[in-house]
């Protein structure tokens, strides 16, 4: 035999001999996983229920309808964690602050009481959790009776725990540690999956709050904040990341339209900025109703006052721990068609029966069944006339010549009953605040800058206007440059032009007078005087005042003061 065959034979024998191992069979795909979120924003102690007008998908016209309350809410969450007990609920900020009476009667804690009830897990602060303060919004977190508001704290219960949820903010810095002032995020877990949720609360802040709310913290950018967080929650296995931002924007679309695509507003530029991880931002602070896409992020928004929850649902590889998709609803919350909680309902029976003594006590009858807040062509208002005089009439005794109010501070309708007679909870329902009146010396050329505040860019055609008292006036133009729309020699104080050197005395709540809403002119005033008259006192004082005067206060239509030309 040849060397070559010899070979041959040789390799068929040991291929005989050789034992066949299987091949391992392929490990099966593990399936996605679906993660369900609800979200509430903006909920501003509206326990019960209230007038909600909007337009839907399905149809197109617009209707009022009432809706909210927390046992709807707790309804719809009972339901829902049924088909889901994992459920995460989720808030994004301004759950409490210029709160109806029937919580903010009692320093908000019936409104932190109901979220606990209904299972909250986590909130990205407000800028309306800062209305009281730093020690204030930590007192909510922690629980206790120390309160700047002595008069409200603790009164509705002897004691207050505080909020089970967790409160976050990653661009909220204590100046005085330069760390977060409340943590930056907060991880929960459902079927498996780590879920990274980090909260941020809108950079201009300072804006929009009182000075003395935000001794001693800084706000930073929202984006840089957020995307900061990521290494860390990363370290720790998360991969499913959720922004709870408290900023937000607006569209034309319905407010339950799936994947609306006309989103503009500040959130907008916010989330393009975002990691590419981050797959869901729910957004807040405009209290508009939205299901948008920004560059294929979800972004999300519940209108306000729990008029609507917002379904989210992730579904999620859970190998490669990343998002594979989102979907989202927003369901009106309509009494009736959930069933609520027994304890939940019981628990709003008796804030509502703590607080009717006090809040149904009659004020003052007005002159009309409601004095509107609506803005419409010039920007004055009805009930902007009434605030700015009230604050006027709370301010003349210590030297006020002129009475101003940001439309902001302006939250509901003042609404009377069948006999035009107001009571206490409709009075605070207008000025929810309790800022006391500030007085300032301004110029007359100064006045004119501040008016010219009123339109911060020139593409604000409408602009931000201050409703004023009466005796002043003037007249706009919406097609002039910025900076000169008033027109020239038209500002009026009792039927006399102001003078540009003249010093005047100007009166207005202390949010406003800090420089609020971008008025900066009026944080440059001289000879400044708390008068601790707090604006709900001056507003029902005013109403008493005209009503005993035979000549009750308020009108279906605005008094003319501002007149838009153009």
């Amino acid at each position: 035999m040849t060397p070559l065959a010899a070979a041959a034979a040789m390799a068929l024998l040991m291929a005989g001999c050789t034992t066949l191992v299987a091949t391992p069979a392929a490990t099966p795909l593990a399936a996605p996983v679906d993660i369900n979120l609800v979200a509430l924003n903006d909920f501003h102690g509206n326990l019960d229920r209230s007038k909600f007008t909007y337009t839907g998908v399905s149809d197109p016209v617009s209707k009022t309808v009432d809706a909210g309350g927390i046992d709807t809410l707790s309804g719809a969450l009972a339901a829902w964690r049924k088909e889901d007990a994992q459920l995460i609920f989720v808030g994004n900020g301004d759950l409490i602050g210029a709160s109806p009476a029937m919580s903010s009667l009692w320093a908000d804690e019936p409104s932190i009481v109901a979220m606990n009830m209904l299972g909250m897990k986590a909130s990205s602060v407000g800028n309306h959790e800062f209305d009281q303060g730093k020690a204030e919004l930590l007192r909510q977190q922690r629980g206790g009776c120390e309160s700047a508001r002595a008069d409200k704290a603790c009164k509705f219960a002897p004691g207050f725990a505080g909020a089970r949820y967790r409160y976050l903010a990653a661009n909220v810095i204590d100046t005085q540690t330069g760390k977060p002032l409340v943590p930056a995020y907060q991880i929960e877990e459902a079927h498996g999956v780590k879920v990274g949720l980090i909260g941020a609360v809108l950079q201009d802040t300072p804006s929009v709050v009182t000075a003395a709310g935000i001794v001693g913290l800084k706000f930073g950018d929202e984006a840089d904040a957020i995307n900061a967080t990521l290494p860390a929650l990363r370290a720790q296995g998360v991969g499913v990341f959720v922004v709870l931002l408290h900023q937000g924007g607006e569209t034309e679309e319905a407010v339950d339209q799936a994947d609306c695509s006309k989103l503009k507003g500040p959130v907008v530029d916010i989330a393009k900025r975002l990691d590419p991880a981050i797959q869901v931002v729910i957004s807040g602070h405009s209290h508009k109703g939205y299901l948008c896409r920004v560059d294929g992020r979800l972004v999300t928004q519940a209108e306000m006052g729990g008029h609507m929850l917002t379904r989210i649902k992730l579904k999620v590889d859970p190998v490669k721990n990343t998002v594979l998709g989102t979907d989202a609803q927003n369901i009106v919350m309509l009494p009736g068609a959930y069933t609520p909680d027994p304890a939940v309902a019981a628990y709003l029976a008796s804030v509502k029966e703590r607080s009717v003594q006090a809040l149904s006590r009659p004020v003052a009858a007005i002159a009309v069944p409601n004095v509107g807040r609506e803005t419409k062509g010039s920007g004055e208002s009805a009930l902007g006339d009434v605030v700015a005089d009230s604050t006027l009439f709370g301010a003349r005794a210590a030297g006020a010549q002129i009475g101003l109010m940001n439309n902001g501070g302006i939250r509901k309708d003042l609404e009377a009953g069948a006999d035009l007679m107001t009571n206490v909870g409709q009075n605070q329902a207008v000025v929810p605040f309790g800022n006391t009146l500030i007085i300032v010396s301004l110029s007359g050329a100064q006045i004119r800058a501040l008016l010219e505040q009123q339109w911060p860019d020139a593409e604000a055609e409408d602009g931000n206007l201050l409703q004023v008292s009466e005796g002043f006036s003037y007249r706009w133009d919406s097609t002039r440059p910025q900076g000169q729309r008033v027109l020239p020699g038209s500002i009026m104080l009792n039927g006399i032009p102001l003078d540009d050197k003249q010093q005047y005395r100007v009166a207005a709540n202390s949010f406003l007078a800090g420089g609020g809403d971008r008025f900066s002119v009026l944080a440059d005033g001289t000879r400044r005087l708390d008068t601790g008259v707090r604006d709900i006192d001056a507003f029902s004082d005013y109403l008493v005042d005209r009503a005993r005067s035979g000549k009750p206060a308020g009108s279906a239509t605005a008094a003319g003061r501002i007149v838009r030309v153009k």
